[in-house]
């Protein structure tokens, strides 16, 4: 058959054009505004002609077209990307106090009174980025860590409320951020289906919407009633954000996504309760699960005016509905072995529905707790959980006064459950710790999971059985052994083969070249997170010069106070440590270097706060000019700010600064 005719290729072009504009018509009509315009007989005509004709002519096919919907061939694993902008978290509140005084917080910090805040409800799903270029979809990714998460493009173009080609005039780049969620009626029909075909059924729906996303092969996840509401607008070019956001989720529907039809202004924290109230009288009736409603600042330049503290906004907050309980019988209590030693008791319960899910386990955190709450074997307890919080149990109906050694009591063992080794509890700590270390199998695996975990080295397909079984053999006794298994080794585990094996070693492989905060988590040092483990690559730049810093010089890191110095510090003075180190970087483990603050400059030891509108220059690039001019830049004054960069509409920063004698600069 010879080349299509010119004029052909335009009329097919032309019409794919057409039936594209249709056929999302109809599906915004349909999934967003709830308004059907097309019967579904029609919608299938005008479909199947379009698969026909992108069929027919590939080069006429577009990411943004309908039939990208209904998923793809599995592609192999997730491909990590980083975030345009940070994908923060919320604090929270449980109480009235709490709120007003998150109330309280945002009316000094401004200085104006009443604040005005947009309250919605909070959705129990998953955070996504969602990134167009000209109005079309071109990536959309999880929250993961914050700074990074997974390119999930291909499965959240199956979602029908989504938008794959914005309304109307677009900017050159939007990231819109949004949370995807299951409806009730979805997560029903799910488990029905499972039910029917003998299959697990599904905890809860925000699981069941997190497995969904997830799904590498995206077919499967086409065939999931997953929904979207989105809630924000984050980076953008060509795009002026209006001065307040309650306008731009006005802008988001123009676009054409689904925003929550419960959203609402209000004013000051009784605005705020009210609102609590109203949703929640709803909560029972909402088509979706909620586990409480967020409020949010909704003057965007005071946003900027109040920043963030760690990896929350000073300026949002979410309010938690109280978490559901019921009453069980407490049949044992198990201690585990963390990895860094501690020993948790859980709880083991006779099997109790509450909140959403069949609880039986609970945490009860360490032996202290356990006695404060009179717990014995056998008792009748209180269990609560709310939304994915792990279960507790708040406390024993049994009146009778706890005594040691009673019939039942729970006593902290002397000897690991797992290895033997001494037990000990330092003086002024509440953690009991096997002091065997590494030796302790229970802390060798844990140590090796956390090594291996998405968020640390990232090597996919080592789970905790086959680390388990790795253990057991004496395959691996340290992190270092991972980079010296062979695939021989790997499929002469259960259930694994050469092709898994041969995959398990590819990712071992692919993780040596990994970044220097992920390492620095990955080591498990106590009380060091992710927050931290940046915080600390920002500082130093490299690991040499943080192995060699004192506990003093460690204090001067962002996020590290003197406890978590202290465990730094320890941490680089012990020999096996500094082993382990030596043989990970013997084994190919690198990084690229950090870009620090400058370590010269007219600021060097000066620490500066920016409040107000700058002229000309944003806030960040006003942080990055005195940064790399060797300044500190924190985000509160205080007595050790040396300077305030003021500009228009400074607000209660810069009267602080004057009442503290700091001295104020302009542009």
């Amino acid at each position: 058959m010879g080349a299509p005719r010119g004029d052909a290729c335009v009329s097919a072009a032309a019409r794919a054009d057409e039936l594209r504009r249709q056929l999302n018509e109809a599906n915004h009509r349909y999934y967003v505004l709830d308004d059907p315009a097309l019967p579904d007989a029609e919608y299938d005509r005008l479909f199947r002609e379009l698969q026909e004709l992108e069929a027919a002519h590939p080069e006429l096919r577009r990411e943004d077209s309908p039939t990208q919907r209904v998923g793809a061939e599995p592609s192999g694993a997730f491909e990590s990307v980083t975030h345009l902008q940070p994908m923060q978290s919320l604090g929270n509140c449980f109480s009235e106090d709490e709120l007003r005084d998150f109330d309280r917080r945002v009316r000094e910090g401004l200085g104006i009174t009443p604040v005005r805040y947009m309250a919605e409800p909070k959705l129990d799903g998953l955070a996504v980025s969602l990134i167009y270029e000209n109005g079309v979809l071109v990536r959309g990714a999880t929250r993961g860590d914050g700074a990074t998460g997974e390119n999930i493009t291909a499965n959240l173009r199956t979602i029908r409320q989504l938008p794959l080609r914005l309304k109307g005039e677009a900017p050159r780049l939007i990231e819109v951020r949004g949370e995807v969620y299951l409806p009730r009626a979805g997560f029903l029909k799910m488990n029905e289906e499972a039910r029917a075909e003998g299959k697990k059924e599904y905890v809860n729906p925000r699981n069941a919407a997190a497995g969904s996303l997830r799904q590498l092969d995206s077919r499967l996840t086409a065939r999931r009633p997953l929904a979207i509401y989105a809630y924000a607008i984050a980076a953008h070019d060509g795009y002026q954000l209006p001065s307040r956001h309650s306008e731009v989720l006005i802008q988001l529907r123009e676009w054409g996504f689904p925003v929550s039809d419960l959203v609402a202004v209000v004013e000051g924290a009784e605005g705020c309760l009210d609102y609590y109230q109203r949703i929640g009288a709803q909560r029972q009736s909402l088509a979706f699960d909620i586990d409480g409603v967020v409020y949010k600042l909704d003057d965007l330049a005071g946003r900027e005016e109040l920043g963030s503290v760690a990896r929350a906004p000073r300026w949002a907050i979410a309010h938690k509905y109280p978490a559901e309980e019921a009453v069980t019988t407490l049949q044992s209590v198990e201690f585990q072995v963390g990895r860094t030693g501690a020993l948790t008791p859980v709880a083991r319960l006779t099997p109790v529905f509450v909140g959403g899910v069949t609880v039986s386990n609970a945490t009860l955190h360490n032996i202290d707790e356990i006695r404060a709450k009179n717990l014995r074997i056998g008792d009748q307890v209180v269990v609560r959980r709310a939304g994915d919080v792990i279960p507790e149990v708040v406390r024993s109906l049994n009146e009778a006064e706890f005594k040691l050694g009673d019939a039942g009591s729970i006593e902290l063992p002397s000897a690991c459950p797992v290895c033997g080794g001494e037990v000990v509890r330092p003086e002024g700590e509440v953690v009991a710790r096997c002091t065997a270390g590494l030796s302790c199998r229970a802390q060798l695996h844990n140590a090796l999971v956390h090594f291996v975990s998405r968020k640390a080295m990232d090597i996919e397909g080592l789970g905790e059985k086959l680390l388990a079984q790795l253990i057991e053999l004496g395959h691996v006794k340290r992190a270092a052994d991972l980079y010296r298994l062979e695939v021989k080794t790997i499929a002469a585990m259960d259930r694994m083969g050469e092709k898994s094996a041969a995959n398990v070693v590819a990712a071992i492989d692919a993780s040596r070249q990994t970044t220097l905060p992920r390492f620095l988590y990955a080591l498990g040092i106590r009380e060091v997170g992710e927050v931290t483990a940046l915080a600390l690559a920002g500082h130093f730049g490299d690991l040499e010069p943080l192995m060699q810093a004192s506990a003093d010089a460690l204090e001067d890191v962002p996020d590290v106070g003197p406890i978590v110095a202290q465990h730094l510090y320890a941490y680089f003075q012990d020999e096996s440590h500094l082993e382990l180190i030596q043989e990970l970087r013997a084994a190919g483990v690198h990084w690229p270097a950090v870009q620090t603050a400058a370590k010269e400059g007219p600021f060097v030891g000066k620490t500066f706060v920016i409040t107000g509108t700058l002229p000309e220059i944003s806030r960040d690039e006003a942080r990055a000019w005195l940064e790399s001019l060797g300044a500190k830049v924190t985000g509160s004054v205080s007595k050790n700010t040396d300077f305030l960069l003021a500009g228009e509409a400074a607000g209660s920063k810069l009267a602080k600064a004057e009442k503290l004698g700091v001295t104020v600069l302009d542009l």
